[in-house]
């Protein structure tokens, strides 16, 4: 071989040695993607894995229109003994149980969200609902709220008979529901790595659980405090020895909570890094609705949070007052809170900017636009709107004074009769397609009256005991919508609570 042959040989030779590591780090980079690929496709398969989901057979045929905007996903706490919850102080048995609820409504800016809290203990009408075998229940009157949870007693519970019962006392449309029990939340807490609260006083044992007879050891101190696992359980379920011992104090607590675990997630970043470690121990116990049954649509659900400022997040408990040892729900300002959600209006009164959005009630129309949103709601009189009169009450003879009073007001009665069942406490006026505007006319005739739309056609007014303790109609001035938000508005506002808020401050009830 000639020198420079030699040297063609060496030269090609220490090209390939070159070239060699360029194509082994070219080839680890390759499989390093692989396995990355391999990894997320993994974690998904384990998420998706983890979800369970609870049939959309039980949801009910009668259900409320699409609101203006935004979407509405109700949010249940379960605390069954059932499954992992067992060690962790739920409730008794292996019935599914409910003392948590709030429907949360995500504007359609992206930029606003309000969490309603529903008080356990509020009296509500549960409507039919299906149980496990499929035959469907009959409706419950002055109920309490957390009932309709465990209807049929499963140890899953009954996400869809809540969702009912939310949908018919609030006229709101429930576009998803999520069920936590205390092995997820558990978990999720642990996730972020820890909570940040605050505690109005010493916590003792005892304060957990009433029954024991001794005050027992301190487990918690007063003050800001970071809680995780059990200890965030129990400070979320701490309700003895804080202001009046009530659930309404508890719930303070528990959007103080929520708020606290939206900020702690926001510090941390809407990042895969923070967002699936948390999916991940949110899925193992969570059941949700067909309509968010895989991980891709959780994950975008949150991902869609991720421009609301903590500010705009609001926490507020249904407008409530004390009805023995229940809770009554307050009308009307309950249902200007409903109107402003199905409006997308925020608590204020104002327009959040979504499609379709409606802004603050204008003036009224002229009586010249048509019966269905003019002589009813503009003038105050009931001329061409027709309604049946059923009384829902033990008083004899209630429905013939109403119907006689409405006829005077201007309005036909096309008939009376009793309701199917006689318990009822609040005014019901329930409409069907296209009679919403008629509906407003009548509900704001009666005292407290509530809005209830259904299948049926044409208005129906079911009296209840607000108006047999005192059967007189209202001033129809109370009809004529204002040019602004209602002052039903500005309070509700004044009393909600933002997820910035300081911890420690509107801790209890009482």
């Amino acid at each position: 071989m000639t020198a420079s042959s030699h040297r063609a040989v060496a030269g090609s030779t220490g090209r390939g040695r070159r070239r060699r590591p360029l194509r082994t780090a070219g080839i680890v980079a390759v499989s390093l993607l692989v396995l990355i690929a391999a990894g997320a496709g993994w974690f998904y398969f384990k998420l998706n894995g983890n979800i369970t989901t609870f049939g959309a057979d039980g949801v009910s045929p009668q259900r409320p229109a699409e609101g203006a905007g935004g979407q509405n996903v109700l949010v249940i706490g379960s605390d069954s003994r059932s499954g992992g919850n067992s060690s962790l102080g739920g409730g008794d048995g292996d019935v599914g149980r409910s003392d948590t609820a709030f429907l949360l409504h995500i504007y359609g800016d992206s930029k606003h969200a309000v969490a309603v809290s529903i008080p356990r203990d509020t009296l509500v009408e549960i409507p039919p609902c299906r149980l496990p075998d499929g035959r469907w229940t009959k409706p419950q009157h002055n109920a309490m709220f957390n009932a309709a949870f465990s209807v049929g007693e499963s140890a899953k519970g009954n996400p869809a008979c809540t969702q009912n019962t939310v949908e018919k006392l609030s006229g709101v449309r429930v576009d998803h529901t999520v069920v936590v029990d205390f092995e997820g939340f558990s978990k999720m807490t642990s996730a972020v790595g820890g909570v940040p609260v605050c505690l109005p006083k010493d916590i003792y044992e005892g304060d957990l659980n009433p029954n024991r007879r001794s005050r027992g050891e301190r487990i918690f101190a007063k003050g800001p405090q970071n809680v995780s696992g059990q200890q965030a359980l129990d400070y979320v379920r701490i309700r003895h020895g804080i202001g009046d011992n009530s659930d309404i104090g508890r719930i303070q607590r528990q959007q103080a909570f929520v708020g606290s675990l939206i900020k702690k997630v926001k510090d941390q970043g809407f990042n895969p890094g923070t967002l699936l470690p948390l999916a991940n121990a949110a899925t193992q116990s969570m059941t949700v609705d067909p309509g968010l049954d895989s991980a891709d649509k959780l994950l975008s659900f949150a991902m869609s949070l991720k421009d609301i400022d903590l500010h705009n997040t609001k926490f507020i408990t249904l407008p409530w007052r004390y009805q023995g040892e229940r809770v009554a729900i307050v009308h009307p300002a309950a249902d200007t809170l409903w109107a402003d959600i199905k409006a997308d209006r925020t608590l204020d009164g104002k327009n959040a900017g979504g499609p379709g959005a409606q802004g603050s009630p204008g003036p009224s129309p002229s009586p010249s636009s048509g019966s269905e949103t003019g002589t009813g709601t503009g003038t105050g009189t009931g001329m061409d709107i027709s309604i049946a009169v059923y009384n829902g009450t033990t008083k004899t003879g209630l429905a013939a004074r109403a119907a006689d009073q409405l006829k005077s007001a201007g309005f036909t009665v096309t008939g009376t009769a009793t309701a199917r069942t006689q318990g009822h406490t609040a005014t019901t006026v329930e409409y069907g397609a296209g009679k919403e505007a008629e509906a407003k006319a009548v509900a704001a005739r009666f005292r407290g009256a509530r809005l209830v739309p259904t299948a049926a056609a044409g208005v129906k007014v079911v009296l209840g005991t607000t108006y047999a303790s005192e059967p007189t109609l209202e001033s129809p001035a109370s009809s004529a919508p204002s040019a602004g938000p209602s002052p039903g508005s500005s309070k509700i506002a004044d009393s909600a609570r933002s997820a910035d808020d300081n911890i420690c401050s509107g801790l209890s009830y009482g």
